[in-house]
């Protein structure tokens, strides 16, 4: 790898004295423990997590590293899984860039054995990781984790500073001066939030990438990718006060309260709804003052607006000014910030391979990113419920009537009363939330509302149009994953794209085509071979053609190519462009399509596949036992659904799920309450829905455990199949 940073004349020789060459014994070298050992890059035995990352010893190499110093090494990247080497860097990638920085010379320290370097063009400087701290060095944990000197680190710009005096951090309270350092940072989404750096940096750790975003504003996008910018690290990792279950969930909810003095909504203060003029819009100064943009005149969301304690403010510095109609203000960056935009000379990084770096910040961020946003569209929910009383044998219809209810709000807690027509005594039975909606999105994606096998697109219902029960789907399907429900799961991935990026951009396939017919127009189009053969097709189809808007006059073979392309756009998008929108409309409940259309990579997943298959592992992960429980029947669980893995029982891991939860998969956000297990003297097991428990068997012999639950699964399960067998549709 070229690298023109000094170079300083010491042996290939000398340098792997650094490593060495052959496993040691665990003992061996290691005087005072592993603590005492200098890293391999910096040569420093300091273990400070926060400033260094953790420091890691590999016991058979007896090699010991900080995460940061070799995180930022400009040679090196992970080539192994996680389990592999040091954080997923191979040992023989880690010699060799031992290698190349013993010839490198620090230009802080002047000592050998700088892995890092600048990434500015034409910058000759390297140094190791705590000598870049100390010389303020900009070092960035994301992409291909680009390291900046200090004469090329990013900077903040910004436009002008009306402050007088200080202001404070709005992390520790102590005053600052208002002006861009390496040790000031400014909010890139609320103009009056500056911050120490350091008090910036220890927030990220203890916050992590879930939960780390602006103080003031509750910004999480913008904010992350600004601090990431200017060298805060962000780890992948769950905050610190959530190692408490639902601890502190409420400071991260909105100010959803309209305070100006005259409020004109109808339906009180502290009704919300996104993208109309009832949105609340919360002060860009303290974010804790809000108004509905229609009691205070503004005319969409991405004008400014500030209470009237922090205007009083602003006009006392002599920083008020009439807010004006643009969007929320973006950190301008110096010219050292197009350094970003393209890959340093010092990090030929081009294969696959080399991104795979970046999975060390990642980690399993996908599952637990999606969990996270749903968490999220979760905190809205208010404490107060609504009641719905379910038919298990028409789910659709009940389910329409309670949402469509006048009483109905999606926001509120949702409670389930099963009820039986036949029962003439009108008993009602507590029910399951979650399973209530597992059911209900079922009969969603059977419904004559989509088309299609495995995949699938909105289908042209004119009765369902009329009836408006697209928007009803959209809005079930909107109310079911804020509240809890599964992943959806059966979208094409051209309905998802439509979704999020519109129909207009929006390539259809033919296997979003599911009528027969057309589809074999489409195909025999496409396999013309000449253009005599394309004409007579036309002709064939001339009718249909000029019906859709299709028909176009062919003078070349290439032609056929727009004609096909002009057929799927209609077929898929353009005749269903009514129901579509009515979908959309119903989607946007509780800010769920604006959610989507946010973070489009993380519901892609749900909305496109079926959750992971059920194993024994997850299962056993799933279910915690709830108290002290005899050992033996623990030990015939595990077993038990080892063997319903193996196919050695005619039940299913979805069977045993289903039985104790009333749910065939696992939620995006998990289950509420969390499913437990407990072992009881009674001859078969009891699954209960509603708080998702299962009562298992003590028996004196595995024989017996596998029989009577496979005995009472199956046939409760089909005793329910049964019950609800005379539904037929809607």
């Amino acid at each position: 790898m070229a690298c023109g940073a000094a170079r300083e004349g010491k042996s290939d020789a000398a340098a792997l004295e650094l490593l060495p060459s052959a496993p040691r014994t665990m003992n061996e070298n290691k005087p005072g423990g592993s603590q005492n050992l200098a890293c391999v890059f910096c040569r420093k035995n300091d273990d400070c997590p926060i400033k260094y990352g953790e420091k890691k010893t590999n016991e058979k190499w007896d090699l010991t590293v900080h995460y940061y110093c070799l995180l930022m090494s400009s040679g090196i990247w992970q080539r192994g899984k996680e389990e592999e080497g040091v954080y997923g860097f191979l040992i023989e990638d880690i010699r060799k860039e031992v290698t190349r920085a013993s010839k490198l010379k620090c230009s802080v320290c002047k000592k050998t054995g700088a892995s890092i370097g600048c990434v500015a063009p034409r910058c000759k400087r390297s140094y190791h990781f705590p000598c870049g701290l100390q010389k303020e060095c900009i070092f960035q944990f994301t992409g291909n984790f680009a390291s900046f000197c200090w004469n090329h680190r990013p900077v903040q710009i910004i436009t002008s500073n009306n402050y007088r005096d200080s202001l404070p951090c709005t992390i520790c309270l102590e005053f600052i001066a208002p002006t861009p350092t390496y040790s000031v940072l400014r909010s890139p989404c609320c103009k009056n939030a500056w911050f120490h750096r350091d008090c910036l940096q220890v927030q990220a750790i203890n916050a992590g990438v879930f939960f780390f975003r602006c103080t003031v504003c509750n910004n999480s996008d913008i904010f992350q990718k600004e601090m990431l910018r200017m060298g805060i690290h962000i780890p992948e990792k769950d905050a610190s006060w959530e190692l408490e279950e639902n601890a502190y969930q409420d400071l991260l909810q909105h100010y959803e309260h309209c305070d100006v003095r005259r409020c004109r909504c109808k339906e009180g203060r502290d009704y919300n709804v996104p993208d109309s003029k009832w949105e609340i819009k919360r002060c860009q100064c303290c974010g804790s003052s809000g108004t509905h943009l229609a009691c205070s005149s503004l005319q969409s969301w991405e004008q400014n607006w500030e209470c009237l304690e922090c205007r009083s403010i602003l006009y006392n510095s002599g920083d008020f000014q009439k807010p004006k109609k643009h969007t929320l203000p973006n950190t301008n960056v110096g010219i050292t910030d197009c350094l970003l935009e393209e890959s340093s000379p010092k990090l030929p990084r081009q294969s696959p391979g080399a991104q795979r770096k970046d999975l060390l910040r990642q980690g399993s961020k996908f599952k637990r990113d999606i969990s996270t946003l749903i968490i999220e569209l979760g905190f809205q929910i208010k404490k107060k419920a609504k009641r719905l009383y379910i038919n298990k044998a028409n789910i659709w219809n009940s389910a329409l009537d309670g949402f469509r209810n006048q009483n109905f709000n999606p926001s509120y807690s949702i409670e389930v009363v099963y009820v039986n027509e036949n029962d003439h005594f009108g008993r009602e039975h507590p029910g399951s939330k979650q399973e209530f909606l597992c059911l209900l999105m079922q009969q969603l994606e059977n419904s004559p509302l989509f088309e299609g096998s495995l995949s699938k697109n909105l289908s042209l219902n004119s009765q369902a149009l009329k009836e408006n029960l697209y928007y009803e789907a959209g809005k079930m399907l909107a109310i079911s994953l804020v509240h809890g429900g599964p992943s959806p799961g059966f979208f094409s991935k051209t309905l998802f794209n439509c979704l999020v990026y519109g129909p207009e951009n929006t390539q259809p396939i033919l296997d979003d085509v599911s009528d027969f017919d057309v589809a074999q127009i489409i195909i025999r189009i496409n396999t013309a071979t000449n253009v005599a053969d394309l004409n007579s097709l036309v002709n064939e189809c001339y009718n249909y053609l000029e019906l859709i808007g299709c028909l176009r006059l062919i003078t070349s073979i290439s032609d056929k190519y727009m004609l096909a392309k002009d057929i799927l756009v209609y077929h898929v998008i353009k005749r269903v462009q009514a129901p579509f929108e009515s979908f959309k409309q119903g989607l946007k409940t509780l800010g769920v399509l604006e959610k989507i259309q946010t973070y489009p990579e993380a519901f892609f997943s749900i909305f496109c596949h079926k959750p992971e298959n059920l194993s024994a592992k997850i299962l056993s992960d799933l279910f915690t036992v709830r108290t002290l429980s005899d050992v033996q029947a623990l030990g015939f669980w595990n077993s038990y659904l080892q063997a319903v893995e193996d196919g050695k029982s005619t039940v299913t891991m979805e069977d045993i799920l289903i039985f104790a939860t009333g749910c065939n998969s696992i939620p995006p956000a998990g289950f509420k309450p969390t499913p437990s297990i407990e072992c009881l003297h009674m001859d078969f097991p009891v699954g209960n829905n509603c708080n998702n428990s299962l009562a298992l068997p003590i028996t004196s012999t595995y024989k017996e455990f596998q029989e009577n639950m496979d005995f009472a699964i199956k046939n409760t399960l089909r005793l329910e199949k049964e019950e609800n067998s005379h539904f037929i549709g809607h």
